[in-house]
């Protein structure tokens, strides 16, 4: 029985394999341009914040009786790698992290047992405390950061403009939401003077008591007519400024006006707990999330639209900086891709020409689009998108698609210019390397292998990397076996010769083969030789394996510069924005800075999946610097390194970093 031979069967169904070759393009350029766009892969961030408040409590207080308790009570939970908590007075903040090889699909499940736990001992906690309240959108990104500032407008303005293009933006296909970053919320003060109210007889417990009373929300009840029932309002609750100075307090058998002995005023809350400034001005900050599936570039070209005709609209002096802009990264990375891709392509055109001839060159280059037509394709029905992994991996193995076409068409050119017919010649392939390519394609793949099973949120984040080369590699291997003979047939000369019919071996008797030919030879007749020196090298690169630098992910080409300053714990964090003012200072006028955003109180929120907030501390600032290009972001972090170590910020300690790729 004869052998089945994919090769032969292609050029025998000549009019189908034709069909499949242009039913594949089209398929692979409609998934090419549906597929997801990201900059990066999503995985899950295993981490969930637990904040408490306890108005009047010390930081010792807090602790002790608030996180202490609940850091025991979580340590019982499932996967947890740590509890880590820091206490103020009156606040604390517990973090919760799982292990790295946690499953993903369990995480919902432990953030509920988190709550149903601390919610077990909420009975233990001091009364007066405010929540436990919890954060488990912790890894929530925004694809889009923009900064709202105006010259001559209060917050409270600035405020009421956010939220009006809030408003716009949720109405942006694509956005899942728009969040308001940075809101000062507005207070009521009442001041008085004690020596006026002692001399009055008065206490501040009777001015809290009355302003108490005033304001307390009580049933007035309900009268039922015939048709309805009327529900009865108590007035008197508080509608501003006025109705508080307006409050009676009572004190020695006198009323007096609260507004007669103490100065009622509107401000903000103070000290602020959170400040923002863009460029050195006080702003407001916009984040807008993606929804779930949409293309970011998509979403991208949306908010450009929405936010030009929204600008057009504001009045002037109100100013719209984006700060943070994803989908421009992610356009940047795909055409990154293609001018790769466009670039391994004319390497593989020249080489082949110059070394197979311009028609076997054409052969194997028509094989690398049907590759990625393949790929992309399955990427699209298993719903992958091209973000930094996918595309990196695409690259990688871009050097290697055109390994099996190279082998196939070489070996059916050679056949033929043994004297061999076009058609068996074609087919040789198959009998003879099909199967030692495929082997080598999967050893390749293989290579790739931990990284793809790897139970961890780097495999999560980076597995992406196994799938796309081991299916480019594999489908590599299908286009040399079934679409190169078809396109051999159709493109190559009939290349027999007369001279190869009489001595097949003749095609042998070159050059380079002599070369190669005695080469061989002398690493067989020397093998015991050659076969230590392999050793000794492999030993040696092994041993300056550990003198190279390591690090899994790479630096990020992002132009972000992290300008962040740590004072001492219990500093104001009016001193810790003075010291972050005095930073600023470091960066008017430099050439090289497109942005500069100032986060005091806590950290900038995450613009990218691999950024890790900082949570609230009065002592801690951060200024996120956006500078032109990679170049400029190291010439501005060697200045700002030279002036810390002259002692620009002599009261905080103070660091300059970067972006690192990954989880």
């Amino acid at each position: 029985m004869k052998r089945f031979n994919l090769s032969e069967w292609s050029i025998t169904h000549r009019p189908l394999v034709l069909f499949m070759i242009l039913l594949l393009a089209a398929a692979g350029a409609y998934s090419y341009l549906n597929l997801g766009r990201a900059e990066d892969p999503s995985f899950t961030i295993k981490v969930m914040v637990v904040h408490v408040a306890w108005p009047g409590a010390t930081a010792g207080e807090m602790q002790s009786q608030v996180a202490d308790k609940i850091e025991k009570k979580l340590q019982e939970l499932p996967y947890l790698d740590r509890v880590e908590s820091y206490s103020q007075p009156g606040v604390s903040f517990i973090r919760v992290q799982l292990i790295d090889k946690t499953p993903p699909g369990k995480v919902k499940d432990l953030w509920y047992q988190v709550r149903k736990k601390v919610g077990d001992i909420r009975g233990d906690l001091p009364a007066g405390i405010t929540g436990p309240n919890f954060n488990d959108e912790y890894g929530d990104v925004y694809s889009a950061l923009y900064m709202l500032s105006a010259d001559g407008l209060t917050l409270a303005d600035l405020k009421a403009r956010a939220e009006d293009i809030r408003q716009r933006l949720l109405r942006v296909p694509d956005v899942n939401k728009v969040d308001i970053i940075g809101e000062r919320p507005q207070k009521i003060f009442i001041e008085f003077s004690h020596a006026k109210l002692a001399t009055l007889g008065l206490t501040p417990q009777q001015i809290f008591d009355s302003v108490a009373k005033q304001n307390t929300v009580v049933s007035g009840g309900s009268v039922d007519t015939s048709a309805d029932r009327i529900n009865l309002r108590v007035t008197g609750a508080f509608s501003g400024v006025d109705a508080i100075a307006a409050v009676p307090v009572q004190a020695g058998g006198q009323i007096f006006r609260l507004g007669d002995i103490a100065t009622v005023k509107r401000g903000y809350e103070d000290p602020a707990s959170f400040i923002i400034r863009e460029g050195g001005k006080p702003a407001l900050g916009l984040g807008v999330s993606m929804a779930d599936g949409a293309n970011i570039i998509t979403l991208g070209g949306n908010l450009k639209r929405a936010m030009r005709a929204i600008t057009a609209e504001l009045p002037v002096g109100i100013e719209i900086t984006q700060v943070a802009d994803q989908p421009h990264i992610v356009d940047e990375s795909v055409s990154e891709f293609f001018q790769t891709f466009v670039e391994a392509l004319l390497i593989v055109l020249v080489v082949s020409f110059l070394s197979l001839g311009w028609r076997t060159g054409i052969v194997v280059a028509l094989s690398v689009p049907l590759v990625l037509a393949m790929v992309f394709l399955v990427m699209y029905a298993a719903g992958m998108d091209l973000h930094r992994i996918t595309l990196g991996a695409l690259i990688i193995a871009l050097g290697l698609l055109v390994d099996d076409a190279i082998i196939a068409i070489e070996m059916m050119v050679v056949k033929m210019e043994q004297g061999w017919d076009r058609a068996r010649a074609a087919t040789f392939a198959w009998t003879s390397t099909a199967f030692p390519m495929l082997t080598g394609t999967l050893v390749t793949a293989a290579g790739f292998l931990p990284v793809g099973f790897a139970k961890s949120s780097a495999g999560e984040y980076a597995g992406g990397i196994f799938w796309v080369v081991g299916l480019a590699l594999i489908a590599s291997w299908i286009v040399a076996v079934l679409f190169t003979p078809y396109l051999g047939l159709k493109l190559l000369p009939d290349l027999a010769k007369e001279r190869a019919r009489h001595d097949p071996d003749a095609v042998y008797d070159t050059r380079i083969y002599g070369v190669l030919r005695r080469l061989i030879e002398f690493c067989l007749q020397w093998r015991k030789s050659v076969v230590a020196a392999t050793v000794l090298m492999f030993v040696t690169a092994v041993g300056a394996f550990g003198l190279v630098q390591q690090q899994f992910f790479p630096t990020s080409t992002r132009s972000e510069l992290f300008f962040e300053m740590r004072l001492p714990e219990g500093t104001a964090i009016g001193v810790t924005d003075a010291t972050a003012r005095q930073a600023e200072r470091l960066l008017v006028g430099d050439p090289d800075i497109v942005t500069y955003t100032s986060y005091v109180g806590q950290g900038s929120p995450r613009f990218w999946l691999g950024l890790n907030p900082v949570l609230p501390n009065p002592n801690f600032a951060q200024i996120v610097i956006v500078t032109k290009d990679v170049a400029a972001r190291e010439r501005v972090k060697a200045r700002l390194d030279q002036a810390l170590a002259d002692g620009a910020v002599p009261q905080a300690r103070a660091r300059v970093d970067r972006f690192v790729f990954g989880p």
